[in-house]
């Protein structure tokens, strides 16, 4: 049903911009642009099992990811380059996500394991657009981010729990990437862009302590983030 909803409501804007005469004309001479970011994501993780992990009668048989939703909010600020270039700082961008992994056994039942995350991101990306259509214009975007998990556990320890309170340790800063593309809709009052992107990490976040490695995280050999993110961006 929600998807119907924003279906319907992008379909609503873009004949609205084409039926309309043209809105903001002077929106691209400006230098800067400041506005917010809506979004709803979906995480998850690039997952590297240990090719070295022992597998037995009772052992982990699979181990999954899975992926429930989030939402995305954030300062958008824009730097025209040109009518088809700009620079875009969300900064900063808070992201809520929550995932988990998923171990299934031979003869127990399966456990599950919460990943749940609040990134505080710093995204730096480039925007390409296309020239207008009255007020409709399609873009991609590229770039980096750096993100810091305000909910990073890196202090907690494992040791001596039971396997019911253990937990996988994420670290608390990542790097990656962010590539993606959208298309602009200028209104009357407002231009807005409804995009979809993915964020990609590039260092591996799982953390163990030595010494307190559990069967969790015996069978893990990296973990790297990974997340979709539908945004709505309202500029003026």
């Amino acid at each position: 049903m929600k998807s119907i909803i924003l279906f319907l409501l992008f379909q609503s804007c873009i004949l609205f911009c084409f039926s309309q005469t043209t809105n903001l004309g002077s929106f691209d001479d400006k230098p800067f642009h400041f506005g917010f970011a809506l979004g709803f994501n979906k995480p998850g993780f690039y997952l590297e099992k240990k090719s070295s992990y022992i597998f037995t009668d009772d052992s982990l048989q699979s181990l999954l990811v899975n992926s429930n939703g989030g939402f995305t909010l954030g300062v958008v600020t824009s730097l025209n380059i040109n009518q088809n270039f700009k620079i875009r700082f969300v900064l900063p961008s808070l992201s809520f996500q929550e995932s988990e992994l998923v171990y299934t056994y031979f003869q127990q039942e399966p456990k599950e394991k919460s990943l749940n995350t609040v990134y505080l991101d710093f995204p730096v990306l480039l925007k390409f657009r296309t020239n207008r259509i009255k007020n409709f214009a399609v873009y991609g975007i590229v770039g980096l981010r750096y993100g810091i998990n305000m909910q990073s556990q890196i202090e907690v320890s494992n040791e001596g729990d039971v396997e019911e309170e253990q937990i996988i340790i994420l670290k608390k800063y990542d790097f990656g990437s962010e590539i993606g593309g959208g298309v602009d809709l200028f209104l009357e009052y407002f231009k807005l862009g409804i995009e979809l992107k993915l964020g990609s990490g590039m260092r591996n976040i799982h953390y163990t302590k030595v010494g307190e490695e559990t069967k969790f995280d015996n069978a893990i050999e990296s973990l790297k983030s990974r997340v979709w993110t539908l945004s709505f961006t309202f500029e003026g």
